[in-house]
């Protein structure tokens, strides 16, 4: 296989399939790649309830990943879940030595769609060093206010792309509703105004999104493109059923 195909998720198991590693393959795999994943948490939960959250040992997480770096050549990955800050800076760190050109798409997922916390009160300081080791971060609009509570949105976003791209994900917005936002080279923002009005409340379409835009940079678009078209696959996600499970399709 080209190696080219190869993309990688590290994050956690959803039983519902509707976010974290399965539904991330999905999204791969109906963008012509295939998928490996590396498990950070295997939690209980269906669509709708989220109940527990078992967190794999760092170990074990380094260990998956550094054995597929032995078989595979991978240039792109998205990560998910994570125990930590400081886990995940050990886990960004041991990607940049395996590979020291591979792309890192970062979605700070810090609550579940189900409403569970998954992280308290950290060292930011760590989750800044993190930063600098990611490509992009795909927050949504509470995840942006709860990274630095301290800080206006405008303050996290100036303060965060001086150190990576951002994809800011506007399903979460007061206001224009879906837009989304993207802070690229510093300076550059592109605006990405939803194509559809009438969406279906979807579990997991953050994963989604994020997922597709890791896959358009292994695809080797150039990041306005890569946006767009994250941005349309997950509209597609959205209305391809009125249940919260989403269809696929490219």
């Amino acid at each position: 296989m080209n190696k080219k195909n190869y993309i990688l998720t590290v994050a956690g198991l959803d039983p519902s399939s509707g976010a974290g590693v399965t539904s991330d393959i999905k999204t791969f795999e109906a963008h012509g790649l295939y998928g490996l994943s590396v498990c950070t948490a295997v939690t209980i939960q269906n669509d709708i309830d989220f109940k527990e959250c078992i967190w794999i040992e760092k170990e074990i997480i380094i260990n998956q990943i550094k054995t597929l770096f032995e078989r595979f050549e991978i240039a792109v990955v998205k990560i998910g879940i994570i125990q930590s800050w400081n886990v995940l800076l050990e886990v960004v760190q041991t990607l940049k030595k395996l590979n020291s050109a591979i792309k890192i798409v970062l979605d700070p997922i810090l609550k579940a769609s189900a409403g569970f916390n998954f992280h308290s009160k950290q060292n930011l300081k760590i989750f800044e060093k993190v930063l600098y080791y990611c490509d992009f971060i795909t927050p949504n609009y509470d995840e942006i206010k709860a990274l630095f509570p301290n800080k206006s949105i405008d303050e996290t976003i100036a303060f965060i792309s001086k150190k990576t791209n951002i994809y800011l994900k506007g399903g979460h917005r007061e206001d224009k509703k879906g837009w989304d936002e993207v802070y690229y080279k510093t300076t550059v923002k592109l605006n990405i105004v939803p194509a559809i009005t009438k969406v279906y409340k979807k579990h997991g379409s953050g994963c989604v999104l994020s997922a597709a835009l890791a896959s358009n940079l292994q695809k080797e678009l150039s990041i306005e493109e890569a946006s767009k078209k994250a941005k349309k696959y997950t509209e597609n996600f959205l209305i391809s059923n009125k249940s919260l499970l989403g269809t696929h399709i490219y």
